[in-house]
């Protein structure tokens, strides 16, 4: 094998290896042990059977729990694109110093824990949390309203938390735009809707689909912030993996549960990334 050949494969093993141990080998386990039988009292034994996934797509029960988590992710992925979109185009409008000052403000969250600031929503929308006591002062209700333990809440939360992913691919896709280019279509005549529509928006598209893709997949994946700020009552697939998990212990139909949540992960954004970059394809390679 020439050195020039050599190269690329020395530089990508580390990358490699990384992968294949960490990602790789417990996908293979969590498949093989989706197909084990559980027997109560005794745990998963040798023998293999497909009905741990015949359970999962016939039974009610998980049938509501992937509707919730496609839901979420979903509307999770549209409030993110409508705030996080505006944001980075103001942000890329901005001056240098005011740019760099308001970007840390923006990626600030990302180094705090995403535990710590769940809790710091579910304190928030408490009964006795702060949102509550602004609309009784303001008088706007007459008594404490129920937030948490809510799909509003648990959106709430992963909007938070999600959006720089947002504003930093959006960001990232507008820093390629040339600023003279917008000025030129002011100077020929096109109103500032005509030059979103043609100049900005084909810039911003690679980076909405990217960055939609990115929160949908995180938050069709995240647990933290469903655990806390959803309760027993909001069920998403990754809670209902650690109940099969740690409260049932029924080690088979989890790793059923996660083969299956990758699968549908890998499958929906593929699916969405193929339709949309067919139907904005033009826009994307003019970019």
């Amino acid at each position: 094998m020439a050195a020039s050949t050599k190269r690329p494969v020395l530089l990508s093993a580390p990358g490699l290896l990384f992968l294949i141990g960490f990602m790789l080998v417990p996908l293979l386990m969590a498949g093989a042990l989706s197909f084990q039988v559980y027997e109560q009292g005794v745990g998963p034994t040798s023998d293999y059977t497909f009905a741990n996934y015949l359970q999962i797509v016939t039974d009610s029960y998980y049938l509501r729990i992937f509707g919730r988590t496609l839901f979420l992710a979903l509307t999770v992925s549209v409030i993110c694109v409508v705030i996080g979109a505006p944001e980075a185009y103001f942000l890329h409008r901005m001056r240098p110093k005011w740019k760099a000052f308001c970007l840390v403000i923006v990626l600030g969250p990302l180094m705090i824990s995403v535990v710590v600031r769940t809790l710091g929503w579910a304190l928030m929308l408490g009964r006795n949390g702060v949102v509550n006591d602004v609309l009784l002062w303001l008088g706007i209700v007459d008594f404490p309203i129920r937030m948490l333990y809510s799909m509003t809440a648990v959106v709430i939360g992963s909007v938070h938390v999600l959006v720089p992913f947002m504003v930093i691919a959006v960001w990232a896709s507008l820093q390629r735009l040339d600023p003279r280019v917008t000025l030129a279509a002011a100077s020929l005549g096109a109103t500032p809707s005509v030059t979103f529509r043609r100049v900005i928006l084909p810039a911003i598209i690679p980076g909405i689909l990217s960055g939609s893709l990115i929160v949908f997949a995180l938050s069709a994946s995240s647990f933290a912030t469903p655990a806390i700020l959803g309760g027993r009552q909001i069920k998403v697939f990754t809670t209902a993996i650690y109940d099969e998990f740690l409260i049932k212990l029924n080690w088979p139909v989890g790793a059923a549960l996660a083969v299956c949540l990758f699968i549908v992960n890998v499958v929906a954004t593929s699916s969405y990334n193929r339709i949309l970059e067919r139907r904005f394809g033009r826009h994307t390679n003019e970019s």
